[in-house]
This record gives structure tokens, sequence and C-alpha cells, in this order.
């Protein structure tokens, strides 16, 4: 996968949380996902898809002490139930990430769905077959959470 697919979904990232949350966020170095060195890591996941000239999906998957930690952040106020409006902030993060991403991806002609959540303890997601997900780890000063981005080219440009 092109690094001209993954280094737009940092830079949106850090702003988003930036500007909307108020945290500045220190990404790590990109590899490749192992499934295996994950598992039950994360208790929600914001998945975006992506068509057009690029296909594929962006997920945003965080463990549950982040995920209350940046709705209360973004709401003003403590959150500490893990409940559908935990679900809700992390579907917007992910749409307003992917919306800045469009911006930066002009050039591809895609269209970006609405984000679906995934959300329990350990949960496990599918990935397109044959193509790569790059995990993108970030740091906060709410915990650690990641980004992972399994995009193809269609043209092969």
């Amino acid at each position: 996968m092109n690094v001209k697919y993954i280094n737009p979904f940092i830079t949106a990232t850090q702003n988003v949380f930036q500007e909307f949350v108020g945290i500045s966020l220190t990404p790590g170095k990109p590899s490749i996902y192992m499934p295996q060195e994950d598992a039950n890591k994360f208790d929600v996941s914001g998945i975006i898809g992506l068509a057009g000239e690029v296909v594929g999906v962006v997920v945003i998957s965080l463990p549950k002490i982040p995920a209350l930690k940046v709705t209360s952040k973004l709401v003003g106020k403590e959150v500490k139930i893990f409940d559908d409006f935990v679900t809700d902030a992390v579907g917007e993060i992910v749409n307003i990430i992917a919306g800045n991403v469009k911006k930066d991806m002009e050039e591809f002609k895609i269209v970006i769905s609405l984000p679906s959540i995934v959300k329990g303890n350990g949960h496990t997601l599918s990935w397109i077959s044959g193509v790569p997900v790059i995990k993108i780890p970030f740091a906060s000063e709410y915990g650690d959470f990641f980004v992972f981005v399994s995009l193809k080219d269609i043209l092969g440009i």
C-alpha cells in the first residue's frame, strides 16, 4: 500500500483530535496489522468504507477507558458509562476524520460511507481479502488507540 494512502489519515487524525477533542496525539510507526497481536485490546471501533477509484475501509479502534475519556472531553462533561453515547461519539470522530481525508484524496474521486460501529470487549473485524491492513498507533494523554487503513487503488495509480 502506498504511503499516499496512509499519510492523510495520520494528519487528519491528529488534526481532528486537536481541534475537536483538544488533545495532542503522537503517531507511532505504521506497520502491517497482525490480528493475533491485538486480540482483545479494543472495546469500540468506528468503521468507514471508501469506494470509487480507491476502495477499502478505515477503522479507528479504542479501548474502553480512552473512549470514555475522549467522549468526556468532546462533550465537556465526565462520561462514566460505556454506552451508545460513547459509540456515537466515536462514530462522529471517525466521520470527521474521513471527511478531512476525503479533501486530501480528491484526486481519487472517492465516496465515503456513513460510519458503522462495532462495540464489545475483544471484538474482531474482517478485512478485504488480499488487501494489506496498515496499523497506525497513536499515543495520547488518555491512552493509546489505533487507526487501521486497508485501501486499494483500483486504477493502479
